[in-house]
């Protein structure tokens, strides 16, 4: 995995917390209880995009951390309902700079991928800013392997590497096992996950009516809305109340175990709902129980149609 560091040369934490409540359903002062948790524990990486609360997350973040954002790893995102061109994904990442108050951003990745702009155009660009020292780290998020590798091999043109892809993991949704995360392996790119409790199914919080994202989002309803995927969320939920731990530990620690993960983005709106979460630094994740929690879900189908020789 490549070595993502602070400007400080400490090692970004093995957990990173996303912003994208700041401005939403988090307040400027339950966002800086939120920051400053996670600053206790160690936690030095964090989360955001140019996209997120109509900017609110940037400047939110960008207060709070003001005074030690030579310590932290602080990443945002461009292009998300835009074209990824060289104009566009300037005056983003600039407007980004002004809400962060930094100079150099940490990490910059391209949001989404684009089918409609020249990828030479969009890592020509991404190469410029790199060598300008506006940004520091190169990602790419919500990308299909076959993309990751293409824009890989345009990116090198410019003797520019991708650094992190940031894709969608959980119990419930593995598909990045079958290419994405073993591509990630082979080309040292660190995986830095997005949605570790699926929306918050993987809490057991909708077993007993519970309400969140799954119940007031139509997209995050339909993206978990196979009864397997409520039926490995209830499985788990039992599994952490014989062990004493909760569900939530268990299903950031279980993405976090796979050796391709380099760090798992966890959020919230609160210290109280996140500490779950946060718990997942010092839990002792075995083979064994990482095996048995494996076990409870669905495994994504081989890239390959050769079944009979796995």
């Amino acid at each position: 995995m490549a070595k993502l560091l602070t400007q400080d040369n400490s090692l970004a934490s093995s957990l990173c917390f996303g912003t994208m409540q700041f401005g939403d359903k988090a307040n400027l002062t339950n966002s800086r209880a939120m920051y400053e948790k996670c600053r206790s524990v160690g936690i030095n990486f964090f989360d955001t995009a140019h996209a997120y609360t109509e900017g609110k997350s940037e400047t939110f973040l960008g207060e709070i951390s003001k005074g030690e954002q030579d310590e932290v790893i602080i990443a945002t995102k461009v292009a998300y309902d835009c074209a990824a061109s060289n104009k566009n994904i300037r005056k983003s990442l600039d407007t980004s700079r002004k809400r962060l108050d930094m100079d150099t951003i940490n990490i910059l990745y391209m949001h989404r991928w684009d089918p409609n702009t020249d990828l030479q155009e969009t890592f020509e660009c991404m190469a410029e800013l790199k060598n300008e020292k506006l940004i520091r780290y190169v990602g790419v998020s919500n990308y299909a392997a076959w993309q990751v590798m293409k824009a890989q091999a345009v990116a090198s043109k410019f003797d520019l590497k991708i650094d992190l892809i940031q894709p969608m993991y959980n119990l419930v949704k593995r598909q990045v096992e079958v290419e994405i995360l073993p591509m990630c392996l082979s080309e040292e790119i660190s995986v830095c996950p997005y949605s570790p409790l699926g929306g918050g199914l993987l809490t057991g919080k909708y077993i007993n009516g519970g309400t969140g994202r799954l119940t007031e989002n139509d997209r995050y309803r339909k993206r978990y809305d196979l009864s397997w995927m409520h039926s490995t969320a209830s499985k788990l939920s039992s599994l952490a109340k014989e062990m004493n731990v909760s569900a939530s530990t268990l299903a950031v620690a279980w993405v976090a175990k796979n050796k391709a993960i380099s760090a798992p983005i966890i959020s919230g709106h609160s210290v109280e709902q996140i500490e779950p979460s946060i718990n997942a630094l010092s839990f002792n994740m075995n083979t064994e129980l990482y095996a048995k929690i494996t076990s409870l879900s669905i495994p994504p189908t081989p890239a390959t149609d050769r079944l009979e020789e796995i």
